[in-house]
């Protein structure tokens, strides 16, 4: 029986690591480029596994939802393998107003530590990057069929924000 390895893929980023640079298309095809919020406001980083699965699903209607919420502490956008294409449908379909970010070369997944590969997609997590450009906080829910705790992350943004 073969044993799964951690690799710098499949280990989630540190805190206090400088948070690696990217750019991916939205779900309009407009282009996010971390580089052009760091400096200026906090990174929520919202990652979830596949568009119209049903715990996905429950999760992009609260980030809608709590948008306003989440967007006074920060830039949020919600990233997952799925291509621009599902993410557009989704998007119209549920009446998304936040961003869905499309990471189907699983890049900023690997480069996060977020990938799992037993699944090809990425991991269930929430990833903060500070002004100063770095990760300040990183969460990877461990059963990945399970929702993440919202009011935990809007208790970490409240005290990061001070």
């Amino acid at each position: 029986m073969a044993t799964q390895t951690a690799t710098a893929e499949t280990t989630p980023i540190a805190v206090g690591t400088p948070a690696p640079d990217f750019r991916l298309p939205d779900h309009n095809g407009k282009e996010f480029h971390l580089r052009d919020f760091l400096g200026r406001r906090t990174v929520i980083l919202f990652f979830y596994p596949l568009d119209w699965s049903p715990t996905c699903t429950k999760e992009n209607a609260c980030f809608t939802g709590s948008l306003e919420r989440f967007q006074a502490y920060g830039e949020v956008a919600a990233i997952s393998t799925d291509s621009v294409y599902s993410h557009r449908a989704w998007a119209e379909h549920m009446k998304l107003k936040h961003r869905l970010l499309s990471d189907v070369h699983r890049a900023v997944a690997k480069a996060y530590g977020l990938y799992f590969p037993d699944a090809n997609i990425n991991q269930r997590a929430t990833v903060i990057a500070g002004k100063d450009g770095r990760i300040a906080w990183v969460k990877v829910e461990p059963d990945i069929t399970k929702e993440r705790d919202y009011a935990e992350v809007e208790a970490v943004l409240a005290r990061l924000a001070k």
